[in-house]
């Protein structure tokens, strides 16, 4: 197949630092070119990847000008590509879509990766008025649902966010005295200022990694809640990590600290952390309880008091099986196959 697939043009695909959904998309579009298929990327003019990469953007991305010029950009590209493509996969907005929604002899794919950005409405019109040749996923069950629940309108297909197993390191065993990790942008909804907490209460040395936001976005909340704990022993921080200091750093850890205060629709960092065979404590939100099996690849826990709790029993988790579980569930071929798999049905329902 050719298939057109855009990103959002913020961040380069692949990204170095910070990038979660970048990073997905870099895994599906080297997947899928792998197995023969032509990729056509829309996505940030600085991205490398095996695609046929059409950067766009108008930096820096703020303001009702940029927003409309970019969804123009990508629309305008994708009509000039209607005939020239057998699918559409977006991670982009639904909006940049508005030229080819109505051609229902072309299948389309929108993904949605954050659960407060789904736009309801617009997905129910783009419902009706593409039919059958439009579809929409997430990266769990939770991300198609409403306050309540149901599934949202349209046709959803959970599909979880993945990962490049074979490059991460697994670590069958780590000393008694391995630290906690979090590792995630140092912003309230992360919850960093939990992962302290936890860590003082089960007396465990915690490494904090991560982008710090913008200081104007910040609003104190580093100054305020991360550094006075910092001492440079029990908790530190080392600032942002590639992939490969990602890695070792996952690698290296008793558990990694899931403490988000937001319903996630999944949570890379989590499948990234399993990768090393490092276990994962997390809350009762959003994905985790899809994506966490309590005592096969780490716990779940909603307080401070439970994640400590599950601290003090994290050895009782047989890394070697966090690695396995998921190679199984979130590695890239998995994932690659079954976005291969929705992209054949959707052309067959087309034809």
């Amino acid at each position: 197949m050719r298939i057109a697939v855009t990103a959002d043009p913020y961040i380069p695909v692949p990204p170095i630092y910070y990038g979660g959904i970048e990073r997905s998309v870099e895994m599906v579009v080297r997947g899928l070119a792998e197995r023969g298929h032509e990729i056509i990327l829309f996505a940030h003019p600085e991205s490398s990847t095996s695609a046929r990469v059409i950067g766009y953007g108008k930096p820096p991305h703020f303001g009702p000008t940029a927003r409309a010029t970019e969804l123009c950009q990508v629309g305008w590209g994708l009509w000039s590509l209607r005939l020239q493509c057998d699918a559409v996969l977006s991670w982009g907005r639904l909006a940049a879509l508005l030229p080819v929604i109505p051609m229902r002899k072309l299948p389309k794919v929108q993904r949605y990766c954050r659960t407060n950005q789904v736009p309801w409405r617009s997905v129910r019109i783009a419902s009706r008025v593409g039919g059958r040749s439009i579809c929409f996923s997430g990266p769990s069950r939770f991300a198609g649902l409403l306050p309540g629940g149901i599934f949202g309108p349209g046709e959803w297909h959970p599909i979880f966010d993945g990962v490049h197993t074979t490059r991460y390191t697994p670590i069958n065993a780590v000393s008694s005295d391995a630290p906690l990790v979090f590792l995630g942008r140092l912003e309230p909804m992360k919850g960093a200022h939990i992962a302290i907490a936890v860590a003082k209460r089960s007396q465990r040395r915690l490494v904090i990694a991560g982008n710090r936001r913008d200081p104007a976005q910040d609003e104190g909340y580093f100054d305020r809640e991360i550094a006075p704990q910092l001492d440079g022993d029990q908790i530190c921080y080392v600032g942002p990590v590639n992939d490969q200091q990602k890695n070792g750093l996952l690698g290296s850890a008793a558990a990694l600290l899931f403490t988000t205060c937001y319903e996630e629709a999944f949570g890379i960092v989590m499948a990234e952390s399993m990768a090393c065979g490092t276990p994962v404590i997390a809350p009762p939100r959003g994905s985790v309880p899809e994506v966490v099996r309590p005592g096969v690849n780490g716990w779940i826990a909603g307080t401070i008091e439970e994640m400590a709790a599950a601290v003090a029993k994290i050895r009782r988790i047989d890394r070697a099986a966090v690695r396995a579980d998921c190679e199984q569930r979130f590695s890239a071929p998995v994932i690659v196959d079954q976005y291969e798999r929705l992209l054949n049905e959707m052309v067959l329902k087309c034809r």
